[in-house]
């Protein structure tokens, strides 16, 4: 059998599983995730050694840091996978909430109800806990899944689904809720998305190119989450001391995902004061600077800013600095550079604030905090499936609700339209 005869049946089976998803209880649903919970950690050493086989190969192809980072698992993520599983529990089921009702003059009832998207396709990279967090959140909004994750991380990936599937078959639900697609290379991606019969939504996460070439291919409705370049903006009435921890939280608490930031602009009133020390707490961690003319008056052994640099998001230890002269320049700045995905103003002028928070068209920002909240798990939706920096359907860190679409149900008595 050819690969894209295994593919389609592989699709086929998972557009039939998603009718039974769509009825399943959230008794029964919560009934899988405790199994999968309880096996995720039975199994955690297992996992670790087959996530160890796919971090050697990519060492050996010499993956960057960010990449690897991004790749590996530990007891420590394996423990977050677990309470990711748990928080998703705890969490209502959005299928079958009334959304809106109303009884029109002629006696008809409508009401608006949630309902499971139906198939959903995650096309993702380096990142395993994606299989774990994508079918959990799936499964709890009745909807079935197509995992395509990248080669590299291909021996996790397969262990993870073999859980997954036997802790289905556990709850007497059918296995082919979640299947992971591993045949055919690239030309099977392309060859996934043109299956718009059976596939409802594909969601892919990972780099620029994968991105595009999804949206360029797709006959299918795609939720982007194009690249995270985010800002830190440190405002003239800024708390400095506040603002030095912000920074450098934002930035190298984690300085491979999304929401890190990767561009900080400060206002020219406050520059000489607080960029020196900013610049030594950035060399204690390691961090290579790049900044504006402005900037390099200020800090003159650090590298100059290219253009490039306001578009670049980096995945790294790098970050460019840019002096504003106000507030105004600052969102224009975010605007026009940024990718609508976080940033934050660090002041304590309510005005300003709130100017910042209104007028930057980002899928989240924040006063005061650090960027790398955005997280479906630090806002409280137990996981998340991807952050969408689209503006129709999903904007930000998609959880359960928005993994379900809606419906209309009408209750008549025989009303006839004149």
């Amino acid at each position: 059998m050819e690969w894209k005869d295994r593919l389609i049946e592989t699709v086929k089976s998972t557009k039939e599983a998603s009718f039974e998803i769509a009825k399943i209880t959230e008794k029964e649903k919560n009934i899988f995730l405790e199994i999968l919970s309880e096996k995720i950690l039975q199994k955690k050493d297992e996992i670790i050694k087959e996530n160890e086989k796919d971090v050697r190969n990519c060492i050996r192809r010499n993956y960057s840091n960010a990449f690897i980072d991004r790749l590996k698992i530990d007891e420590k993520r394996i423990n977050k996978m677990v309470k990711s599983v748990k928080d998703v529990i705890s969490l209502p089921d959005p299928v079958g909430q009334k959304i809106w009702e109303t009884i029109r003059p002629n006696g008809l009832k409508i009401e608006k109800i949630r309902v499971p998207i139906g198939v959903i396709g995650i096309i993702y990279e380096s990142r395993p806990d994606v299989t774990v967090e994508a079918s959990i959140l799936c499964i709890k909004s009745g909807n079935s899944v197509i995992l395509r994750g990248g080669k590299e991380a291909k021996n996790t990936n397969l262990k993870l689904v073999e859980i997954i599937k036997e802790s289905l078959r556990e709850s007497e639900m059918s296995e082919n809720i979640v299947n992971l697609i591993t045949t055919g290379g690239r030309k099977s991606v392309k060859y996934l998305l043109k299956l718009y019969q059976y596939i409802d939504l594909i969601i892919p996460r990972g780099g620029e190119s994968l991105i595009k070439t999804v949206v360029e291919n797709s006959y299918i409705p795609v939720i982007k989450h194009y690249a995270g370049v985010c800002h830190t903006y440190v405002d003239k009435d800024a708390d400095l001391e506040m603002a030095w921890k912000v920074v450098l939280n934002a930035k190298v608490q984690r300085p491979a995902t999304c929401n890190a930031t990767e561009t900080l602009l400060v206002h020219k009133d406050i520059a000489k004061k607080f960029l020196p020390k900013m610049a030594e707490i950035f060399k204690e961690y390691k961090v290579e600077m790049r900044g504006c003319e402005k900037t390099l008056e200020i800090l003159p052994d650090i590298k100059r800013a290219t253009e490039i640099d306001w578009y670049t998001e980096y995945l790294d230890l790098i970050i460019s600095i840019k002096i504003v002269k106000n507030l105004e320049e600052a969102i224009e700045h975010i605007n026009k550079y940024g990718t609508h995905h976080s940033d934050s103003i660090i002041t304590e002028n309510e005005k300003a604030a709130e100017k910042f928070l209104k007028e930057v068209d980002s899928a989240a920002v924040y006063h005061n905090a650090s960027t790398r909240f955005t997280d479906g798990g630090e806002f409280g939706l137990g996981a998340e499936i991807g952050i969408s920096t689209d503006k129709i359907h999903a904007r930000g860190p998609m959880g359960l609700e928005e993994l379900t679409t809606y419906k209309y149900i009408i209750y008549g008595n025989g009303q006839i339209r004149e």
